[in-house]
């Protein structure tokens, strides 16, 4: 399996379209409230390459043998690296390999010494989160919607 880290302006975006409309992708993304058009896709490639522009870093397009399978990674969030990662449901299997790529980084190359993630109440299945080390660390709202803040700190080499 090939797997590239690419920047979302780098890819289709009927594709990242096609993503953010699929209806189970959906379900996991609270914020996500209108149907997400080309003016939507302009404005969100915009702001995540701001994200690299002023932090250097931001999320990455995954590209799975050659093809579009979601985007994710680190973005910051309230002055922290905030981990998402938002994949067509025909790559839900490769999240693990994804999310080892993304933590490599956060730990080695960008010398972070925690990373959090944001959920929403809906998700409930977290026991695999917790088995990764992350635990619960605070609730937060953004424009109106309930999150579960979760940390992971580095681990000791």
């Amino acid at each position: 399996m090939s797997i590239e880290f690419k920047r979302l302006s780098e890819v289709e975006k009927s594709e990242i379209i096609d993503l953010m409309n699929n209806s189970l992708v959906r379900l996991q993304m609270p914020l996500l409230k209108d149907d997400f058009n080309e003016i939507l896709c302009d404005k969100f490639i915009s702001a995540k390459e701001q994200l690299w522009t002023e932090y250097g870093y931001g999320p990455w397009a995954f590209v799975i043998n050659n093809r579009f399978a979601g985007w994710g990674g680190l973005q910051p969030e309230n002055g922290e690296a905030d981990l998402a990662l938002v994949l067509h449901p025909d790559y839900w299997g490769v999240g693990k390999v994804l999310y080892k790529g993304i933590i490599n980084r956060a730990f080695g190359e960008m010398g972070l010494n925690s990373i959090t993630i944001l959920l929403p109440p809906t998700r409930t299945r977290i026991n695999a989160l917790l088995r990764l080390g992350f635990k619960k660390d605070g609730e937060l709202e953004i424009d109106n919607e309930q999150f579960f803040k979760f940390r992971l700190v580095k681990p000791n080499s």
